[in-house]
């Protein structure tokens, strides 16, 4: 065994280039055992712990809190310790790698996506010794992750990552969850009353391991009033031609946020986009109707007449795969950047299906533990951004999916009737497709059923 080994950032999901530092849990210095947690990283889906690959003396760590590592990049250096449980070369974890990737026309990104799946690789080892961060593989058999107790206190790494941005101190924070663990209704709760919070040194040596990050950031801090990283390195950043005046510095766009960029500009620059608008009349409505589960029966009907519009495009190869089935790929808006969870077998759920899955999607996004799986591979996408404002729009169809279905703010609007002219309530819809792969005609026909589906009283 050499002097020392160089940890580099494995792949975090599905080939992006990089991830961000949210905490470590280590420091040069520290002792770590085999598979502890090293570091927290925000990847485009979510925050997740990278175990330690050796058992060993830290001997030099990446970067702070906040900066990003390219993929393949020095994360750490180790200098292994020979009396410590160690991984043996070539021992197998129970992950598969080398397998062949699919092609990328058979897997849908979302808008911020990032697998589980990752490999760590050493200078003087083999590239396929094979860890899954997050979720530790022995033999055949994956373990979920789960919250770990670093310096007194239990949390999952999302809940972590929430503390550090609303500046809650989780050692202060009372822990509702089983075992006790804190959860993100702890500290959401906690930066919203922050009466709820224990005394200092209530959770013994706790929070010993946010030391580095609370220089970047203190506890007491206003999150909205922080300064970046790049910016509290005190080094003068021009933004502006000279003589001109100018207000902020640059923040450079991190996790969710990072990856969104990439695939829209790479959507821009692929797909040739045309979009279709119109109203729905659903003055017949009955009360109850719920608007997202009537949008989506309504794109599975639409799907069903037309399903030009539910399929993937290859550019490169210029093939169509038409579904059988619709995955619908629901737009959720957070704070952190767009996620895009697909909504399974839409064409077999009912209403109230609809809405219990919506409901478990969103509630799995807001808490970072929707798993990849579920940001990908959906054959159709919805947003619903109406339920802020916005009448029409041109959304972005992501490839290798062909359209997007947008539906706006409903409004009253004057129609003419037998013998006069009444008040009814529409919903102005948008569709965008990618005239690589479907018609003008497709388009056309695809929303005139959708918005037939819309016109029913049920």
């Amino acid at each position: 065994m050499s002097e020392s080994k160089t940890f580099h950032l494995p792949d975090l999901g599905e080939g992006l280039p990089d991830a961000t530092i949210v905490e470590w849990f280590v420091k040069e210095g520290d002792t770590v055992r085999l598979d502890e947690p090293l570091v927290s990283m925000e990847t485009a889906k979510a925050v997740v712990e990278v175990p330690s690959p050796v058992s060993g003396k830290v001997l030099k760590l990446a970067g702070a809190a906040g900066e990003v590592v390219a993929t393949g990049a020095m994360l750490a250096q180790f200098q292994p310790d020979p009396h410590l449980p160690q991984r043996a070369d070539g021992q197998d974890t129970g992950h598969a790698h080398g397998a062949p990737k699919a092609p990328a026309a058979k897997a849908a990104p979302a808008a911020a996506s990032a697998a589980a799946a990752t490999v760590e690789s050493f200078d003087h080892e083999r590239d396929d010794a094979g860890t899954v961060v997050g979720a530790m593989q022995s033999s055949d058999t994956v373990q979920i992750e789960a919250a770990v107790a670093v310096g007194g206190v239990k949390a999952m790494p999302a809940v972590r990552a929430t503390a550090r941005k609303l500046g809650v101190d989780l050692s202060r924070v009372r822990p509702s969850g089983a075992d006790g663990v804190v959860t993100m209704a702890d500290v959401k709760q906690a930066a919203a009353d922050r009466t709820r919070l224990l005394p200092a040194g209530a959770a013994s040596a706790a929070g010993a391991h946010a030391a580095p990050a609370a220089q970047a950031q203190p506890a007491h801090a206003d999150p909205q009033r922080a300064r970046t990283a790049l910016s509290a390195s005190g080094k003068p950043m021009r933004t502006t031609p000279p003589g001109a005046s100018a207000n902020g510095q640059p923040e450079p766009l991190k996790g969710v946020r990072r990856n969104m960029a990439r695939v829209m500009a790479a959507a821009h620059a692929a797909v040739v986009p045309t979009t279709l608008n119109d109203d729905a009349d659903i003055q017949a409505w009955a009360s109850g109707n719920d608007t997202t589960a009537r949008l989506v029966r309504g794109i599975v009907v639409a799907c069903r007449a037309v399903p030009a519009m539910n399929a993937w495009f290859d550019g490169q190869a210029l093939t169509r795969t038409l579904h059988p089935h619709v995955d619908v790929g629901i737009a959720v808006d957070t704070d952190d950047g767009l996620f895009v969870p697909a909504l399974r077998n839409a064409d077999l759920l009912d209403a109230r299906g609809v809405r219990e899955s919506l409901d478990r999607l969103r509630a799995q996004v807001q808490d970072r533990s929707i798993p990849a799986s579920e940001l990908s591979g959906y054959t159709i996408s919805l947003s619903n951004f109406g339920m802020f404002a916005g009448r029409y729009a041109t959304p972005v169809v992501v490839p290798p999916c062909v359209s997007i279905v947008a539906a706006g703010r409903a409004r009253f609007q004057m129609t003419p009737v037998m013998g006069g002219f009444e008040s009814h309530k529409v919903i102005p819809l948008s569709v965008t497709f990618d005239h690589r792969a479907c018609t003008g005609g497709e388009a056309a026909r695809f929303l005139r059923a959708l918005i037939d589906d819309l016109a029913l009283a049920h």
